[in-house]
Formats: C-alpha cells, sequence, structure tokens
C-alpha cells in the first residue's frame, strides 16, 4: 500500500499548518509590545505663588492638567501612561509597596514658590521627586520612568526658553548663582524602591526559576501514572488508596524539590535574601503544579500531557512582561487562566519587596489549587475507567 494513500499522509500538510499557527500565536505578545495603560502615581503637593496681577499660580497644577491631557490625546485605552492622581508622598510609598504603580511623580509643596525665584536675584531650584519601582518590573518601570524623565526635561526646556526671554527684557545680565539654576530650573530626584539589586538576573529571577520547577512538576506526574499504571489496578478502594500515597509522597517532593532548587539556585549566584521562605514557596508552588497535573493524567491519561505542553509554550512569552504590554486578548483570556504567574507573583513578593511568606494571594491561590487539585485526583479513583482513556492509565 502507497504512503500516499493513507489518510494521514494526506493530512499531514493541514496538520503541520495547523500546528504552526497555533504555536506562532505564542509569538505574538512578543512582537513589537507597546505599553498600555502602565499606571503611574503623580502627587501635587504644590501650595502655589502670589504673583503680582496674577494672583495663585499653582504650576504643579499645570503639570498635573497636562500630563493628564496628554494621556487622554491618545485613543481610548491605548495611552502608555494611567496617571493616577495620590494625595501624599505617603500614601505613594504605601502604594508602590503594594505594587500599585511601575513610577511616582511627586511634586513638592514649594515647587512653585521655587520656580519663581528664578528670575530673581537669589533663584532656588525646584525640585521634584521621581520614585522607580523596580521590583514590580523592570521593563515596566523602566518604561515608565523614561516617560517622566521625558516629562520633566520637556518643562525644563520650555521654563529656559521662558528665561531666556525675561533676561533678554532685562538687557541680558546674568548672575553666577541664576546662571547655575539656569541650567536646569526643575532638578529630578530620582529614587529606585524595591530594587532588583545585582544577581537578581535582570530583576527576572522569578522567572528563571518557573521553567525547572514546572518541568519537574510534569515528570513527577509521568512517572507516577506509569507505576499507577504497572499495579494494574481495578477496586476503585485500592485506586484510591494508591491516589493518597500519591498525594502524600507529593509532599515529600514538594519539599525536597523547594530546599533542592532553592540550594541550587543560590549556588548558581541568584540573590535569595530569604532562603527558608523562598524554598516553602517554592515547594507549596510545586505541589500545587504536581497534584493539578497528576490529577488531569489521573483523568485522561497520558493525553494530558498536551494541555501542559501548551501552557508552557504559551506561557513562558507572557509570564516575563508586564500585563500592560501584552494584547487585550491575552490580558483578559490567556495570562488571567495561567497558574504559573501565581508562582511568579509570589517570588516577586519575596525576592524584592522584603515581604515573608504569608497566606497573600498568590500562596492563597497555589493552596487553593493544590486543594482541589487533592480532590479531583482521590475522586478519579471512582470514575471508570472508559471514561478516562484506557484502564491502564489511571
Amino acid at each position: 500500500m502507497s504512503i500516499f494513500k493513507n489518510k494521514l499522509t494526506l493530512l499531514l500538510p493541514v496538520i503541520v499548518i495547523v500546528v504552526l499557527f497555533i504555536f506562532s500565536l505564542t509569538a505574538i505578545p512578543s512582537i513589537n509590545p507597546a505599553p498600555k495603560q502602565l499606571p503611574v502615581a503623580i502627587v501635587n503637593e504644590d501650595e502655589g505663588v502670589d504673583i503680582p496681577n496674577q494672583g495663585n499660580v499653582n504650576m504643579g497644577d499645570l503639570i498635573v492638567q497636562n500630563a493628564q491631557a496628554a494621556a487622554s490625546g491618545t485613543e481610548a485605552g491605548e495611552a502608555p501612561i494611567k496617571w493616577i492622581g495620590v494625595g501624599s508622598d505617603e500614601e505613594v510609598q504605601a502604594g508602590l509597596n503594594d505594587q500599585q504603580y511601575y513610577a511616582a511623580l511627586v511634586i513638592p509643596a514649594d515647587f512653585s514658590r521655587n520656580q519663581a525665584s528664578l528670575r530673581s536675584p537669589e533663584p532656588t531650584q525646584a525640585h521634584v521627586a521621581i520614585y522607580v519601582n523596580q521590583g514590580m518590573s523592570t521593563m515596566a518601570s523602566t518604561m515608565a520612568s523614561q516617560v517622566l524623565n521625558q516629562l520633566v526635561d520637556g518643562i525644563n526646556a520650555k521654563l529656559q526658553g521662558e528665561l531666556i526671554a525675561f533676561f533678554d527684557e532685562q538687557g541680558g545680565t546674568m548672575s553666577t548663582k541664576q546662571a547655575a539654576a539656569f541650567a536646569a530650573p526643575i532638578v529630578k530626584d530620582v529614587t529606585n524602591v524595591n530594587v532588583t539589586g545585582t544577581h537578581s538576573a535582570g530583576g527576572n529571577a522569578p522567572f528563571s526559576l518557573f521553567q525547572p520547577l514546572w518541568m519537574a512538576s510534569i515528570v513527577g506526574g509521568i512517572i507516577f501514572l506509569f507505576v499507577k499504571k504497572s499495579l494494574k489496578l481495578t477496586s476503585p478502594i485500592a485506586k484510591l488508596k494508591v491516589n493518597l500515597a500519591q498525594v502524600l509522597y507529593g509532599i515529600v517532593l514538594a519539599l525536597i524539590a523547594g530546599y533542592s532548587f532553592t540550594w541550587f539556585a543560590d549556588n548558581w549566584g541568584l540573590n535569595i535574601p530569604q532562603f527558608n521562605e523562598t524554598a516553602l514557596f517554592l515547594a507549596i508552588s510545586y505541589m500545587a503544579f504536581f497534584l493539578m497535573i497528576s490529577a488531569v493524567f489521573s483523568l485522561i491519561g497520558i493525553k494530558g500531557m498536551a494541555i501542559f505542553v501548551i501552557f508552557l509554550f504559551f506561557g513562558a512569552p507572557l509570564l516575563n512582561m508586564p500585563a500592560e504590554f501584552l494584547p487585550s486578548f491575552y490580558q483578559d483570556y490567556v495570562l488571567t487562566w495561567l497558574p504559573m504567574r501565581f508562582m511568579i507573583e509570589g517570588l516577586r513578593e519575596l525576592f524584592f519587596f522584603g515581604q515573608g511568606l504569608s497566606m497573600n494571594h498568590a500562596t492563597t491561590v497555589l493552596v487553593w489549587l493544590a486543594a482541589i487539585s487533592t480532590l479531583v485526583l482521590l475522586a478519579s479513583a471512582f470514575i471508570p475507567s472508559r471514561r478516562r482513556g484506557t484502564a491502564s492509565e489511571q
């Protein structure tokens, strides 16, 4: 029989095209990523200054209005920056630590007063504070920092033009103090907060730990699948006992994986600020992934491998990028369904935000994932084998 008469051979071109199409979708997020609606805080504490014939002038208000007008000047939902008004410097610090903003601009109380003094014999440079939230995302915080720096640089250039015109009217004379202030009418005080530091894979340490742990979870699930296959179990009670043993052994595996992986990473040179907390969190992550994979294998057998391969291929490009850099479809319908993102979020808090292991959002989701997967795995013992593939794939 000619191989060209086989149905699979004839369908092969279509299969190849479909596979290429599916996996080419994983490249879309990394093709010309553009930020949309990056949350950046802006605080205006400026008290203004009284100017003859003009009344109280508040330059901080003008900066806020110009920044917000520039952001709203693009198509709805497509502005790179989402300006969020905040009441005080203290509130900004709390928001940065809670990962609400990638950066912040704080305009102090004496901003207008110092600007007005630039035309006097005793000029004082105005200052603004820029906070860059490195730990939240190196890519997004760098982009937000660039926008803030460009904003202040633009104001500086405008002020210099106004000062040139003013001194021309005064005969072009300028004191040494005025010349020094003229060089930079507004001084940017830039502070990096929740810094990633050195030996952090450029701020991507949480992502760099994902793939090895994920693959180890899959390997654990596969080995248990074939071990149970070799036992040739037929009784639901026998299957339940084996599945329960699998859960208990999974706890041991999780602790081994968590502590050994943390030790490996530490010895590779990765900065692990909290060894025990990191090891326990990785153990929780491994347990959640291992039980989820085992539950799926117990229901549909080795065919479930396709699900986790797709998770890996689709998840890897997304997990290393801020959500605001992704197309809306990937934000709403792909990223939200990836269980691995909670591992990365939890590690980011441990590594860069000085938080110890706690039942925060990431940990809670992983614990619930482990609990639900355990129930599914145990319940699968009572599902007839014909509904889960072959009898050997238990």
